[in-house]
């Protein structure tokens, strides 16, 4: 009985990914040529270009596995490990630059986030060479 659930299984698979990918690709193509041609006067695309900038965007900017959410500290994992190891790197007085200088481009103004402070305040207050970075909390 098991080796029928373990092909089913394998049978499945492939047919739900193709599944998905078809959706996703119609989603964009969609949502790119009902909104895009008006607003930034750019031509339609087809399904398969569609795709394509779906795909390219999952490359750039990270497949969202570990759970991460809006403001979570989410990302490109080479981007996030690349931040850290220059973070490593830091003094102490650097790290306070470095995060005063992204509080003020961030948004210009204090009381941005929540109660006034950014989930990276904790992440980086707690932080301490040699040691692996937390996740940082969104909910601080």
């Amino acid at each position: 009985m098991t080796r029928f659930n373990d092909r089913r299984k394998f049978i499945f698979i492939p047919f739900a990914i193709v599944v998905f990918l078809a959706l996703t690709g119609f989603v964009v193509m969609n949502l790119w040529n009902y909104l895009l041609p008006a607003i930034l006067h750019v031509g339609i695309i087809t399904f398969w270009q569609a795709l394509g900038i779906f795909i390219l965007c999952k490359i750039l900017f990270g497949f969202g596995h570990r759970g991460h959410r809006w403001g979570g500290g989410g990302g490109a994992p080479w981007m996030r490990r690349k931040m850290e190891e220059r973070f490593r790197n830091m003094s102490p007085e650097e790290r306070e630059k470095l995060k005063t200088r992204l509080k003020d481009n961030m948004c210009g103004r204090e009381g941005w986030g929540r109660h006034g402070r950014h989930h990276f305040d904790t992440y980086w207050d707690d932080f301490k060479p040699g040691e692996e970075p937390k996740a940082p909390n969104p909910e601080a």
